[in-house]
Formats: C-alpha cells, sequence, structure tokens
C-alpha cells in the first residue's frame, strides 16, 4: 500500500512540474495563432482597401503619366482661358499633378485646391 502512496506522489509531482505548465503553454500557443491569424485577416483587409483607395477613379480627368493613360488636365477641365493658363505654375509644369504645382512656400496647399473635383478624385498616395 505504501508504494501506491508513493506512485500517487509521484504522478501527483509530475502533474504540478511537467503536465499543468506544458498545458499552459500549449492553450497559450493555440490562443496566439488565433489572434495572428485575425491579425492577418485583419491586415489583408486593410491592404485591399488602400489598393481600392489608391485605384485611380477617373482616367477622364486624372491624366498623369502611368496613371491610366492621357486624360484631362486640370485646365482642360476647369475651362481656364489661354490667359490664366500662361501664368498658371500647373499649366508650366504638366508632369506633376496640378494641387502639387499650386503648394505655397510652407508646402501647404492652397485653400481652393481642397474643394478642387480633381484633387478629390486623385488616388492617395501609399506610405512606402
Amino acid at each position: 500500500m505504501e508504494w501506491l502512496t508513493s506512485a500517487g506522489a509521484v504522478l501527483a509531482g509530475f502533474l504540478l512540474r511537467l503536465a499543468i505548465p506544458v498545458g499552459i503553454t500549449t492553450l497559450l500557443a493555440w490562443l496566439l495563432r488565433r489572434l495572428d491569424a485575425r491579425w492577418q485577416r485583419e491586415a489583408e483587409q486593410q491592404r485591399m482597401r488602400n489598393i481600392a483607395l489608391t485605384s485611380v477613379p477617373s482616367p477622364q480627368i486624372w491624366g498623369e503619366e502611368g496613371k491610366g493613360g492621357e486624360g484631362l488636365r486640370c485646365w482642360q477641365v476647369r475651362n481656364c482661358p489661354l490667359a490664366l493658363r500662361d501664368v498658371c505654375p500647373a499649366y508650366a509644369h504638366p508632369e506633376i499633378p496640378c494641387w502639387q504645382a499650386f503648394r505655397n512656400g510652407g508646402g501647404q496647399l492652397k485653400e481652393e485646391c481642397l474643394d478642387c473635383d480633381i484633387f478629390r478624385q486623385a488616388p492617395v498616395p501609399l506610405a512606402v
């Protein structure tokens, strides 16, 4: 009968020292894998949203090369007269988006650019 008590003590020691910590570690690993899978799904959804936001919405208005072909430029959309085009920084630099040409000395956009349809329909740049 004494050997049964000894075997029970060894078994209890085994459970306390080895089985319980391994079980807890296994449970934590399982929970962390589920959390990682959830974060991966959320990251993929965010990536898809970013792709949708940066897609070119209207090649008719967005005319930057490599972004849907040659489309209408801002001075064409706004029907600017030739006299205004000669002093327009966007007309002078057609290789860059018009709102980039209209930035002030501090790098801020002009207030009128924020309400312009061309600026509102432009793709959002990706942070790399």
